[in-house]
């Protein structure tokens, strides 16, 4: 809880500590996610609980197993019963995950108490920040909405390292080549406390973040059209980093 439900480890580590290839995202605001995992290969929660369970680099566990494991504790098998009035089964498992991850919400933040009124719980810098937000350092463009993600997939170049892409992301789904080195926009809600960031974990900082996206990002064949170099003053900088502070809230 203290990370938002993220991870501080570059990259996901899972059972005997084997290393995945892709951070950790956070699990706030899920509910209202309409695409799940960096690359989209999840179209529901319900979908997405189930894949680390089977990944062979997360919990390498047979779902099958895991079934006939949890009939063997009377406390499941009541409350199986009891909820979805049937024995214990991979769908009540997806359904009984999806809800609880549904429970985990981040609101409150000084900055939604802005938005309703309280024009103090901005300071004069997060206020700037957000003017910012809105207009020159364009990050409007793609973290929109009260999530501030519009759930959509966009190249900035993190994945591109010495003339070639490290991770393909929503091209290893679609198939379509102008997807390749493609990832989910991520919630902006809690940022300060889900680092490192980026869907490889590269970036520490959200100063870092801010200087990646004020050079352009890293230019490769598929950057999308939204990345372009800000022109960002370092108080400029400053305003915007104590602005997605103030995204931070209640999480509970």
């Amino acid at each position: 809880p203290d990370h938002a439900f993220a991870d501080t480890h570059t990259v996901a580590i899972g059972i005997d500590n084997r290393i995945g290839p892709r951070n950790v995202p956070t699990l706030v605001n899920r509910a209202y996610g309409r695409m799940f995992s960096w690359d989209g290969n999840a179209e529901s929660l319900e979908k997405q609980v189930l894949l680390p369970i089977s990944n062979p680099l997360e919990m390498d566990m047979d779902v099958d197993v895991l079934v006939e494991r949890l009939k063997t504790i009377p406390e499941y098998k009541k409350a199986f019963r009891r909820t979805y009035d049937s024995d214990v089964s991979i769908e009540g498992i997806s359904f009984a995950l999806s809800t609880f991850i549904r429970t985990l919400l981040s609101g409150n933040s000084p900055f939604d108490r802005y938005i309703f009124g309280e024009q103090d719980a901005l300071s004069s810098s997060a206020q700037r920040g957000l003017q910012l937000f809105r207009g020159k350092a364009r990050c409007i463009d793609c973290h929109v909405g009260p999530n501030f993600t519009d759930e959509q997939f966009h190249n900035t170049g993190v994945a591109f390292s010495d003339s070639m892409f490290t991770d393909k992301g929503r091209y290893l789904v679609t198939g379509n080549e102008e997807d390749t080195g493609a990832f989910k926009t991520p919630t902006l809600r809690e940022i300060e406390h889900t680092a490192p960031y980026m869907h490889n974990g590269s970036i520490e900082t959200l100063e870092q973040v801010i200087e990646f996206y004020n050079r352009g990002g890293n230019p490769n064949p598929y950057l999308s059209d939204d990345i372009l170099p800000l022109q960002l003053t370092d108080k400029e900088k400053r305003d915007l980093i104590n602005f997605l502070r103030s995204l931070s809230g209640d999480v509970q």
